[in-house]
């Protein structure tokens, strides 16, 4: 019996694909990545904005015209949008046999039994959305085996205007400690170097369990594992960066001097309306400190335009923070008015052409930003991890500690000499393009 995974939306979301996948082989299930070979189909959903939302509908429509023509016996959703718009899916794509909530993933082997049965399954596999996470489950890697993601804790309870998570995914939720670490060991004894660290927020690890911010703690065990070179942490709120959190990062050799700080704007009066917890002097303070305690930090952040009642003076406001503020990696989302939010009932709803060139603004900053940084890293020495070969080329292309898989940019380096992927390879800095950069062997 073959079995396709589509899998949607963040990297948090493709540990859930990966747990999945683990544990339908542990059953002897197989897999296929061709739609037309595929006995039962599995769609991961995402539903974070409204780009990602129209992507896991049509996924799943397209999904379900092969049910209809009769080659695919069981289509399965799971995931974000499963979860938010489970009764609307069972009505509007009868084709769809079974929907999974994002807190049972466990149940995905039963489930997949169920439908092959010919039972009615519909609803059945959604549990209480506070439900304790799913850990200590076998997993396939998808990401090639030299870097995976650990997913530390799930949901979240910041509750931010625009933000449907907390609906969907409930409560923050860490997942222990000692099951995490070992995890980790498990990662490693299959050729993983590179684990990175993601939740709907990191930072706040452990306070649900040990009464404390246990991220540092984290970090120090995850040091210890022998055959790990590279630790990274991504979603980091910036008002939950302790000192203890800075000190932890200097003192374990294995964490990458990065950090992922989304800080969705510059502007306070945008912020407060945002349901932030900081605000813009606030935000210097942290980014200062940053600065001032590991000076090789590369620090990655995202903001919003376009957000409800977003005034030009906010604009400007928030083109002046990034220009000061200088990030080394930078994205920007236009504002989606997300249902069952606050922001989408705000007044002052911003045109999406408006959206859209603020957006644009920000962008030609950021990549002037982003050149100046690039060219002044000319000379330098890099350690760079290879992602793969360029086709046809007697070249390379990998990462530095400065750039997080599949969102920021690439170092390409030119050599004949064979290198696999994975490999840690010393390079000089000898050019560089808007993102990435060039590079030649240190010998």
């Amino acid at each position: 019996m073959k079995i396709l995974f589509i899998s949607l939306g963040c990297d948090k979301n493709l540990v859930d694909t990966e747990m999945m996948l683990g544990q339908l082989s542990q059953e002897g299930f197989s897999f296929t990545d061709d739609e037309n070979e595929a006995e039962v189909i599995v769609v991961n959903t995402c539903c974070f904005i409204g780009d990602a939302k129209e992507e896991s509908i049509n996924t799943i429509l397209e999904m379900a015209e092969l049910k209809k023509e009769g080659t695919l016996k069981a289509l399965i959703v799971t995931g974000c949008l499963a979860q938010r718009y489970k009764e609307e899916i069972q009505t509007e794509i009868p084709e769809v046999d079974c929907i999974l909530g994002t807190t049972a993933i466990d149940q995905i082997v039963e489930a997949v039994k169920e439908v092959l049965d010919g039972q009615n399954v519909g609803l059945k596999h959604m549990e209480d959305i506070n439900r304790e996470p799913v850990y200590g489950k076998k997993r396939i890697m998808t990401t090639g085996g030299h870097f995976a993601y650990l997913k530390i804790a799930e949901g979240c309870d910041k509750h931010c205007t625009y933000c449907i998570i907390p609906k969907i995914r409930g409560n923050f939720r860490s997942v222990p400690m000692e099951a995490l670490v070992k995890e980790a060991e498990a990662l490693v004894e299959q050729g993983v170097k590179e684990i990175i660290l993601v939740a709907q927020e990191t930072t706040l690890y452990g306070q649900d369990l040990y009464g404390r911010k246990a991220l540092p703690e984290l970090l120090d065990k995850l040091n210890a594992i022998s055959g790990l070179y590279w630790i990274r942490i991504l979603y980091c709120y910036p008002e939950e960066v302790t000192d203890e959190l800075i000190e932890a990062i200097k003192r374990n050799n294995k964490v990458c001097h990065y950090l992922d700080i989304p800080i969705q704007h510059g502007s306070d009066a945008v912020l407060k309306r945002m349901g932030r917890r900081t605000n813009e002097r606030q935000l210097r303070d942290i980014i200062g400190k940053l600065r001032k305690e590991i000076p090789d930090i590369c620090l990655r952040t995202t903001l919003i335009s376009g957000f409800p009642g977003e005034t030009e003076e906010d604009h400007d406001t928030v083109m002046r923070f990034v220009d000061e503020m200088e990030f080394e990696r930078l994205g920007v989302f236009t504002y989606s008015p997300e249902e069952d939010t606050p922001a989408a009932t705000m007044a002052e709803q911003i045109p999406e052409e408006v959206k859209e060139e603020r957006r644009a603004e920000i962008m030609e900053l950021q990549q002037e930003i982003a050149y100046d940084k690039a060219d002044s890293m000319i000379g330098q020495k890099m350690l760079i991890m290879i992602e793969g070969k360029v086709a046809d080329e007697n070249a390379y292309v990998g990462r530095s500690y400065m750039d997080a898989p599949n969102v920021d940019g690439y170092v390409f380096v030119n050599t004949g000499r064979e290198f696999m992927t994975g490999d840690f390879v010393p390079v000089v800095i000898t050019g560089s393009y808007e993102y990435d950069l060039i590079g030649e062997i240190d010998e």
